[in-house]
C-alpha cells in the first residue's frame, strides 16, 4: 500500500474496532457502570455539599485511578484476542506497516476514551449552574484526563500484545499503569527525603496530572505523557514485529530492530531529563492567573534598590501532606528570581544536611524546625523540619513559617486539605514589608514622586497667643533643617491671611475650608495658624498637636509618608476595647482582633480614642468599628478627619445582637453619628435585613421531641445571614470586585439621599439579592413548629437593599455652624452661684480649635450598614460553618484601605488568592434533584450513542441490500 494512504488504513483499522465496541452490550454496560462510579464519587464519596466548594477537584482526585481500570479494560481485548483466535497472522502477512495497525487501535481506545469522559461534562456544569466556577483548572483537568487516559491506552495495547489471555493482559496493564501511578504518591515519597520525592513525583503519572489539574499546563508534563505513549506504542510495534521474524536468530535485520527500538526508547527518555531544565514552559489557565508572577509584583520588584535574598528552608524528611507543596513553592520563589534578575537572588538549602546553615538559621533568624506527626499502618513517629522562606533586604528580614503560607481545611470524613494559601500575597506582602523597614531609616524623598510645598498660613505674632509664638519659632527651626536637607525638592513659605485685607483668608476658606481659630467658644480673638503639605495632587493638614517642636517634626515626617510609596501606612481604629474582667470571665463580644490581625500583617494599626475630638496625626485612614453612644467630640474627630480629605470607613447599624435566655435577640444600639450621617445625605433604617439567598449559621434553637424541649445548636439557612453574590457586588470597584462573595451578619439598609449628594461621587458597594426584605422584630431566634424549621418566603415587595455605599467628594461640616466642640468648656459665661464651693483651678494647656468647614476632593467616606459582619464572633462562626477561616470580609476591609490610600497593587494581588468558590445555600431537595438530573443526563448521552450506532448499522444494512439487489 503506498504510504500517503497509511492514515487512510488507520482510520479504517480504528472505525473497525468502535464498530465492534458498539455493537456488544458490554459497551454501554460498562460506560452505564463508569459514569455511575464517577458520580457516585463526586457527590457521595467526597461529599460535595458538605465541602461547599464551586469546583471538581473530587472529580479529578479519583480519576487517574478510575482511568487505569477503564483504560486496561479497553485494551484488554485488543491484541490478546487476535492471538487467541489466529487472526494475528492475517494482521502480520499484509503488506501493511505493523504500526498502521498499533495506531488505529489506539486511536479507537482514545476516542472510547474521550466518550467516557464526555459522559462526566454535566458534572462542572452543574457546579457553573450553582456557583461561580473556575474553567481554567476544568478544562487542564480533562486535557492532563485525556493525555494520562493516551498514556494508559498504550500501556495496556503493549500488555495485551504479550499474551493471548485478555485477563492476563488486564492484570497486566492495571500492574504497570498502578506503579506508574505510584511512584509519585506519598505512599512511597513519604520513605524518602525531599529532594528523592520531588524525583519521584516526576515519574509519576498521578503527581503529573494533580500538577495539570491545579490549572497549570506544564508543557514538560505534557512531553513526559507523549513520551510514554510513544515509548509504549513503540514496544507494541515492536513486540507485533517479532511475530514476523522467521524463528532464525541474530538476522541483521532483528537486531537493526532491536537498536533504533532501544534508542528511540532512551532518547524519549533522555529528553525528559532535558526538558526539566526549562522553567518558562507553562501555561497559567486559572481565573486571573493564580500561579504566574502577577505585574503587581513585578512593580515591587522593578523598584528594588539594594539585592533581595529569598532564601527556601526545606528539609528532606517533612509531612507527607506538605512534601507536594514544597516543589510548588519553589517553583514560585524561582520565578521570582527569574522576573528579578540581578536584583533578587534565590536560594534553596536544608538545614537538617548542613549543621552551619541550621546554626545561622536558628541563631540570626530565629528559624526553628516545626514537629509534625508521621504515622503508617505499623508505626509513628515525630520528625522535626523546616518549611520556612527567608525575605533580607539590606539588613531587614521577614521569615515566613507554616503557619504563614500553608491553608489547612476540614474536610468530610475527618480528613484535612493542605494547600498553599496566596504565596504570592504571602512573599510580596512580605518583600514590601522588608523593604518599607529599610526605606524607613533612609531618604523620605527617595519614594516621593516630584517637589513638596509646606505652605504656612500663620497670622502675625503680635496676633498669636504666646504658646503659639514659641512654637513657631521651633517650627522655622525644623523647617529649615529640612529645606537645607531636601533641598529643592521641599519648599517652604509664610503666608499671613490677614495682610492684603483677609484676601488669602477668602481663598484657603473657599479652596480648603480652613477657618480662623480661636482661644475659646466665646473668644473674639481669631487668629490663623494652619500648616499644608502639598503638590499638584494631594493635600495634607498637619495637625496642631500639643505644641512640642518634636511632635511637629512627626507630625511632618508621618505627611511626607503619605505622599511616598513603599512605606508602611498607619490605620487608626477606634472600635470597642474589652472592659477589665477576671480572668475566669469568657471572652468579651463585639471584639475585632482578628480585623486588627489581619490589616496588621502589612498595615500600622493604632487603636484611637476618639474621646479627645482628634485622630492621630500619624493615622493616613480612620477605620470605625461598631460605634456606640459617641459624644459631641468623638463626632466631631470623626468629621474633621473626613473634613481633611481623609477616608473614614464606618461599619455601624440601629442594632447589636446578643443571647439572652437561650434565645437570640437584638438590642437597640445609639451609635451617635445618626444625625452627622443625616447631614451628609445617608441614613441607615432601624429595621433588618432578610434574604432568601443565605448563608449557613449556627444557631441555639429550642425543639419539642416526644413532649420534651430541649436546646442545640444546628446549621440552619438563616435569612439575617445575608449571602452577597456577584451580582451584588460592584465589580468596577476595586473594593468588592475582587470578592468571590460576601457574608454580611444582621445588616440594615442604607438609604441615600441624591438631592444631597450634588457634586458628590456616590457608588453603591453592596447590595443584597432580589428576594431579600426587611423586619423590625428583634426577636431573631428560628422558629420550629412540630419539629420542623419554618421556612421563611420573600414577601411580594422584596426588593434589593443597599448595604454599603462610598460617597466621595466635597464635603460640608456638621460643626460649621455650631463652632467646635472642644472650646465648649473654656469661657462659661455663667458664673457659679454665690456661696458654692469653687474648685481650685487646675492650669491646663490651652487649646486653640476651629472647625474645616468644608473637604477638599480627596475625601472619601465608605459605610458599611452591620456593627458584627467583622467582629471576632461572627469570623468565629462562619469559620465553623465553612470548616477554615473566613477571611472574605477581612480581604474586602484590606481591599478598602490600600484603595483609599492609592495603593491598589495588592489588591489584585490580594485577589489572587480568591482559590475556593462557596456554593450558594441549596436546599435538600435541590441537591438530590441535581444529581439524579446527572444520573438521567448520563444515561441519554449512552442512549444517544446507541440510537446513533444503531441507526449507521441500519443505513450500512440498507446499502448491502441495495447493492446485492442492482
Amino acid at each position: 500500500m503506498p504510504r500517503n494512504g497509511n492514515m487512510g488504513s488507520i482510520l479504517r483499522v480504528a472505525g473497525k474496532e468502535i464498530n465492534l465496541f458498539f455493537s456488544s452490550p458490554v459497551a454501554y454496560l460498562f460506560l452505564g457502570v463508569f459514569a455511575a462510579v464517577t458520580l457516585f464519587v463526586f457527590f457521595w464519596g467526597e461529599s460535595f455539599y458538605a465541602r461547599n466548594i464551586a469546583d471538581v477537584r473530587p472529580l479529578f482526585e479519583w480519576l487517574p485511578v478510575l482511568l487505569i481500570f477503564l483504560c486496561s479494560t479497553l485494551t484488554m481485548r485488543m491484541w490478546s484476542e487476535e492471538k487467541r483466535t489466529g487472526t494475528i497472522e492475517h494482521v502480520t502477512i499484509q503488506p501493511v506497516p505493523i504500526w498502521v495497525f498499533v495506531l488505529g487501535k489506539f486511536l479507537a481506545c482514545l476516542v472510547l476514551l474521550l466518550v467516557a469522559l464526555l459522559i462526566s461534562l454535566p458534572l462542572p456544569l452543574t457546579v457553573d449552574f450553582l456557583g461561580d466556577l473556575d474553567w481554567g483548572p476544568v478544562v487542564a483537568g480533562y486535557v492532563a484526563a485525556i493525555f494520562l487516559g493516551a498514556t494508559y491506552i498504550s500501556i495496556g495495547l503493549f500488555a495485551s500484545s504479550r499474551t493471548n489471555n485478555p485477563i492476563v493482559g488486564l492484570i497486566g496493564a492495571v500492574v504497570i499503569c498502578s506503579l506508574f501511578y505510584l511512584l509519585g504518591s506519598p505512599l512511597l515519597t513519604s520513605f524518602v527525603g525531599n529532594n528523592a520525592a520531588e524525583w519521584l513525583r516526576l515519574a509519576g503519572t498521578g503527581s503529573r496530572f494533580a500538577d495539570i489539574t491545579r490549572g497549570i499546563i506544564d508543557f514538560r508534563d505534557i512531553y513526559y505523557y507523549v513520551s510514554l505513549i510513544a515509548i509504549f506504542l513503540v514496544l507494541n510495534t515492536w513486540s507485533l514485529e517479532r511475530e514476523r521474524w522467521a524463528p532464525v536468530p541474530g538476522k541483521p535485520h532483528h537486531r537493526r530492530w532491536h537498536v533504533v527500538t532501544a534508542l528511540l526508547v532512551a532518547n524519549l527518555l533522555a529528553a525528559n531529563l532535558w526538558m526539566q531544565r526549562m522553567d518558562g514552559w507553562r501555561m497559567d489557565v486559572t481565573r486571573g492567573k493564580q500561579y504566574s508572577i502577577s505585574e503587581a509584583t513585578e512593580k515591587y520588584l522593578s523598584l528594588l534598590r539594594e539585592p533581595l535574598l529569598i532564601r527556601g528552608y526545606f528539609s528532606a524528611r517533612t509531612h507527607p501532606l506538605l512534601s507536594p507543596l514544597v516543589p510548588q513553592l519553589r517553583d514560585l520563589v524561582t520565578e521570582y528570581g527569574v522576573v528579578g534578575g540581578d536584583r533578587v537572588r534565590v536560594e534553596f538549602v536544608d538545614p537538617s544536611a548542613d549543621a552551619e546553615v541550621e546554626d545561622e538559621a536558628i541563631r540570626q533568624f530565629g528559624i526553628q524546625p516545626v514537629p509534625f506527626q508521621v504515622a503508617d499502618r505499623y508505626q509513628s513517629s515525630i520528625v522535626s523540619s523546616y518549611f520556612n522562606v527567608l525575605v533580607q533586604y539590606g539588613d531587614e528580614y521577614q521569615v515566613l513559617g507554616f503557619q504563614d503560607l500553608v491553608d489547612v481545611q476540614a474536610r468530610a470524613g475527618g480528613d484535612i486539605d493542605v494547600r498553599l494559601r496566596n504565596p504570592e500575597y504571602d512573599l510580596t506582602q512580605t518583600i514590601r514589608k522588608v523593604m518599607n523597614s529599610y526605606q524607613a531609616a533612609g531618604n523620605l524623598f527617595d519614594t516621593v514622586d516630584g517637589n513638596l510645598e509646606f505652605t504656612a498660613y500663620l497670622s502675625a505674632d503680635a496676633e498669636l497667643p504666646e504658646a503659639l509664638r514659641e512654637y513657631r519659632q521651633g517650627i522655622a527651626e525644623v523647617l529649615d533643617r529640612y529645606t537645607d536637607l531636601y533641598g529643592e525638592r521641599f519648599q517652604v513659605e509664610f503666608i499671613d491671611p490677614d495682610a492684603d485685607g483677609g484676601r488669602v483668608a477668602t481663598e484657603i476658606a473657599e479652596r480648603w475650608g480652613l477657618q480662623p481659630l480661636s482661644s475659646g467658644l466665646f473668644s473674639s480673638d481669631t487668629f490663623h495658624f494652619h500648616m499644608i503639605l502639598h503638590n499638584d495632587a494631594q493635600a495634607v493638614q498637619i495637625a496642631l498637636d500639643n505644641y512640642e517642636t518634636g511632635t511637629f517634626e512627626r507630625n511632618l515626617k508621618s505627611a511626607i509618608k503619605r505622599f511616598a510609596t513603599g512605606f508602611t501606612k498607619t490605620v487608626a481604629l477606634a472600635a470597642p476595647t474589652p472592659a477589665q474582667m477576671s480572668p475566669y470571665a469568657p471572652p468579651p463580644r463585639g471584639q475585632f482582633m482578628q480585623l486588627q490581625q489581619y490589616l496588621g500583617a502589612e498595615l500600622s494599626i493604632e487603636n484611637e480614642d476618639l474621646s479627645d475630638g482628634s485622630v492621630s496625626a500619624s493615622a493616613d485612614l480612620l477605620m470605625v468599628m461598631a460605634p456606640a453612644n459617641l459624644d459631641e467630640k468623638s463626632v466631631f474627630a470623626i468629621d474633621q478627619f473626613l473634613m481633611q480629605g481623609g477616608t473614614v470607613i464606618l461599619a455601624t447599624s440601629p442594632y447589636d445582637v446578643n443571647i439572652r435566655g437561650q434565645r437570640l435577640v437584638m438590642d437597640r444600639r445609639e451609635s451617635g453619628l445618626g444625625d452627622w450621617l443625616e447631614h451628609h445625605g445617608i441614613t441607615v433604617e432601624p429595621v433588618l435585613v432578610k434574604d432568601a439567598q443565605n448563608a449557613a449559621f449556627p444557631v441555639p434553637v429550642t425543639r419539642q421531641v416526644a413532649g420534651l424541649e430541649f436546646q442545640e445548636m444546628m446549621m440552619l439557612d438563616y435569612p439575617y445571614f445575608v449571602d452577597i453574590r456577584q451580582d451584588g457586588l460592584d465589580r468596577d470597584n476595586p473594593v468588592t470586585g475582587t470578592l468571590p462573595q460576601l457574608n454580611m451578619a444582621f445588616p440594615s439598609p442604607i438609604r441615600v439621599d441624591a438631592d444631597a449628594q450634588a457634586g458628590r461621587s456616590v457608588t453603591e458597594l453592596v447590595r443584597s439579592s432580589p428576594q431579600s426584605w426587611t423586619s423590625d422584630d428583634l426577636d431573631i431566634t428560628p422558629r420550629f413548629q412540630d419539629g420542623e424549621l419554618l421556612i421563611e418566603t420573600p414577601p411580594a415587595d422584596a426588593t434589593r437593599q443597599l448595604l454599603g455605599v462610598v460617597v466621595s467628594g466635597e464635603f460640608t461640616s456638621f460643626f460649621a455652624e455650631d463652632g467646635s466642640p472642644l472650646l465648649a468648656r473654656e469661657e462659661d459665661p455663667a458664673a457659679p452661684e454665690s456661696g458654692a464651693k469653687e474648685t481650685p483651678e487646675v492650669e491646663d494647656e490651652p487649646v486653640f480649635s476651629s472647625v474645616i468647614n468644608r473637604s477638599v476632593g480627596s475625601a472619601r467616606l465608605i459605610l458599611l450598614a452591620s456593627n458584627d459582619f467583622l467582629s471576632d464572633d461572627i469570623a468565629q462562626i462562619s469559620a465553623s460553618a465553612s470548616g477554615s477561616s473566613y477571611l472574605t470580609p477581612f480581604q474586602m476591609m484590606a481591599n478598602a484601605v490600600d484603595w483609599s490610600l492609592d495603593d491598589p497593587t495588592l489588591v489584585s494581588i490580594r485577589a489572587r488568592g480568591q482559590f475556593n468558590r462557596t456554593l450558594p445555600p441549596v436546599s435538600e431537595g435541590v441537591q438530590r434533584a441535581l444529581e439524579y438530573a446527572n444520573y438521567v443526563a448520563a444515561l441519554l448521552l449512552i442512549g444517544g450513542i446507541a440510537l446513533w450506532q444503531n441507526r449507521r448499522r441500519y443505513a450500512r444494512a440498507r446499502n448491502y441490500q441495495r447493492i446485492l439487489e442492482g
